[in-house]
């Protein structure tokens, strides 16, 4: 008997799993395309930008590594964890006791609310921001304490830092979601010079590879300065590996063993963890995905631009725009004419939030906006 299994077999185990909706995508550097087709309406498709996916899908080093690996279903993911963990931790130039791997950078959120809140200790964020912490936090029994974004639609962390008690957790997501803005390297440092060590910080730079600033820089550095200091990265995001869920944190060993306390053996899959190690090996996937990203997202601005609509600068792969009345019937209205964009912020009413997919589907995406939006 053998535990082998043949591409065209895996080929065929795939195929028999669709259900009600088949995803079709295919995924090179030069013509990407992302379709949803409905089994109800065949002819019909769907251009979705609800969701902050990239469109271009996972390096094709990425595609060739987990093909390469379809023999090794059978085996627990432990050594490939243990290589990509010693990886990152090069990477980073930390040891590879401050890193830990998750299901998504979504998992390490929870794992931090489970850790770091509960009655006595509440969790600080942004208002609007991602929203999964939050839930996460309210489920260990903590308050959540909200602290609206400045008139810039940056974090407000002097406020942020008074509404903290001593224990606790701040979040802070940067560049943020879903305002797709940023809170400057200058305030990060500051705030962190001044938060109580006993305040656990989590940063969250899920879209880090999508910013083209000077006046932004990744905090992880700083987590040899500060030992109470996370920070979140994902492969979902410009490594288009948002199906497989993959992502890790870099923190001092002392707070990823409290984390880890809560955590599931074995939670990132080894397809998940090859197509990983072969994307940080693959600089031009990163490359590629900011360049195309920023061109896109300049032809979106020039369409607002000529239209008269108002957004928020974008340093992320979506965009805030603001159609100027209750943005709940426009998502409606979009969605009819088969484009999904992102749900209502109740903090950003009048804000539709859309993600930069390619060329087609976004110009796909404005032509559908200033009808509805006229």
């Amino acid at each position: 008997m053998t535990t082998d299994i043949s591409r065209r077999g895996f080929a065929r185990i795939l195929g028999a799993s669709v259900a009600y909706t088949t995803l079709v995508q295919t995924v090179t550097h030069a013509t990407p395309v992302i379709r949803l087709v409905s089994k109800a309406s065949p002819d019909v498709e769907t251009v979705r930008l609800s969701s902050n996916e990239n469109p271009y899908g996972p390096s094709p080093a990425a595609l060739r590594a987990m093909t390469d690996s379809f023999g090794l279903a059978w085996r627990y993911p432990d050594g490939h964890a243990e290589n990509l963990n010693e990886n990152l931790a090069k990477l980073h130039s930390v040891s590879s006791e401050q890193i830990l791997l998750g299901n998504g950078s979504g998992e390490l959120l929870k794992l931090a609310a489970a850790a770091f809140t509960n009655s006595s200790k509440p969790l600080v964020v942004a208002e609007p921001t991602f929203e999964a912490i939050a839930r996460h936090a309210r489920t260990a029994g903590a308050e959540v304490l909200r602290v609206n974004l400045d008139a810039n639609y940056a974090h407000n962390l002097d406020g942020m830092l008074t509404a903290a008690t001593e224990t606790g957790l701040i979040y802070i997501c940067n560049p943020n979601n879903p305002t797709a803005s940023l809170t400057s390297k200058d305030a990060m440092r500051a705030f962190l010079a001044k938060v109580s060590e006993r305040t656990i910080v989590l940063v969250d730079e899920a879209y880090h590879h999508y910013v083209d600033s000077a006046d932004y820089e990744s905090v992880i550095p700083l987590v040899k300065q500060y030992p109470n200091l996370i920070v979140a990265r994902t492969f979902s995001k410009i490594y288009g590996m948002a199906g497989l869920r993959c992502g890790y944190c870099v923190t001092s060993s002392t707070l990823i063993q409290r984390m880890r306390a809560h955590q599931t053996w074995d939670s990132v899959n080894i397809m998940a963890l090859v197509a990983a190690q072969a994307s940080i090996r693959d600089r031009e996937q990163v490359e590629q995905g900011r360049r195309r990203n920023d061109e896109v997202r300049k032809y979106v601005y020039s369409q607002l631009d000529k239209s008269g609509m108002k957004y928020v600068p974008s340093h992320a792969n979506f965009l805030m725009i603001d159609v100027r009345r209750d943005v709940r019937s426009i998502i409606s209205t979009l969605r009819g004419r088969q484009v999904e964009v992102g749900r209502q912020f109740p903090a950003l009413p009048n804000f539709l939030r859309v993600t930069i997919g390619t060329r087609p589907q976004m110009e796909t995406f404005v032509a559908a906006l200033k009808r509805v939006a006229a």
